[in-house]
């Protein structure tokens, strides 16, 4: 018997009030709790990786040299099974120049199991990554020749701009959560991770070798809109030392004007950044300033004050 969205809304309502409650009665279990959620949410906020770098061309609407970044990602979901669309994320193509030679790169990002088992079989990585090529012509109005090869480094360009490319244009599509009607179950919720793959641009694998024309199915991402009315609420950040003036910990504390309960607030860290956000009104991406111990970290709010206090021991 499936649930209805209200009956499922009055249940998590329930639920949030019970860990307010928690909270106030049991600070201890409270900590715990929100731990494990840290750690569970931890692959939200984690980092692509570099996996391997194809050269190729771009034919059309102008000849260049395009350099393909295959980033594994545990941020992208893997497919639900062999027959589902596989999701990725592509990055917005970057125009670079050395000396004379000008090329552009486009990062694309794959769940780390879907590159580890094309890595087994030539036939499905070739067919994955011709399928990419086919996928970046579709969204991106490119033509591209489709002979490639295999750098031997990993990754063209610096680390840094790969993330940002990457995870500045997927931090968009954490939002997409807000505008989704489907039902969600209390587990999904309290995860607070991105499990469904309908939330990433979509990759359809044939299940043979590749004949005719692959389909290629990409949804566009944009949340634009939910991104212009959330606002950076006022937070102070500062290093805990010690008597020798060595590093500890940083504490971080959010004001959040007009919240009162938990259950508004999704907080995900990793060990160099942060991101919380608060139904429709707040968001807060931070780079931490030292690497930070997930599994140590513990969050508090103070409802009187409308405060999130977030402790993150130094790894």
């Amino acid at each position: 018997m499936e649930i209805s969205s209200k009956g499922l809304l009055t249940k998590v309502t329930q639920f949030w009030n019970l860990l307010d409650d928690l909270a106030e009665s049991d600070p201890e279990g409270y900590e715990k709790f929100i731990q494990q959620q840290l750690k569970e949410g931890k692959q939200l906020c984690a980092a692509p990786e570099p996996h391997l770098c194809l050269q190729t061309k771009i034919l059309k609407p102008e000849e260049k040299i395009l350099f393909i970044n295959l980033c594994q990602w545990k941020r992208i979901p893997a497919p639900q099974s062999a027959t589902h669309p596989v999701p990725l994320s592509v990055g917005k193509p970057e125009d670079m120049a050395e000396t004379s030679d000008a090329y552009t790169i486009i990062d694309v990002a794959y769940n780390p199991d879907v590159l580890q088992v094309a890595e087994k079989d030539q036939m499905k990585k070739d067919q994955l990554i011709q399928m990419t090529m086919k996928c970046i012509e579709e969204q991106l109005q490119f033509t591209l020749s489709h002979s490639y090869h295999i750098t031997n480094f990993k990754l063209k360009g610096s680390i840094q701009r790969m993330k940002q490319s990457l995870m500045g244009n997927q931090a968009d599509s954490t939002d997409l959560r807000e505008k989704m009607k489907k039902e969600l179950t209390l587990e999904q919720i309290k995860s607070s991770t991105v499990n469904n793959p309908d939330h990433f641009p979509q990759l359809l694998l044939p299940k043979d070798q590749v004949s005719g024309k692959p389909e290629c199915l990409i949804e566009e991402i944009s949340s634009t809109e939910i991104q212009a009315e959330m606002k950076i609420p006022a937070y102070e950040l500062k290093i805990v030392q010690d008597q020798n003036e060595k590093p500890l910990k940083i504490e971080l504390k959010v004001e959040l004007p007009g919240i009162n309960s938990v259950s508004l607030c999704d907080l995900n860290v990793s060990e160099d950044d942060l991101l919380i956000e608060v139904s429709e009104k707040y968001r807060l991406h931070l780079n931490l300033p030292e690497p930070v111990d997930t599994e140590m970290t513990t969050a508090k709010f103070i409802k009187e004050k409308s405060t999130l206090i977030i402790t993150m021991p130094l790894v």
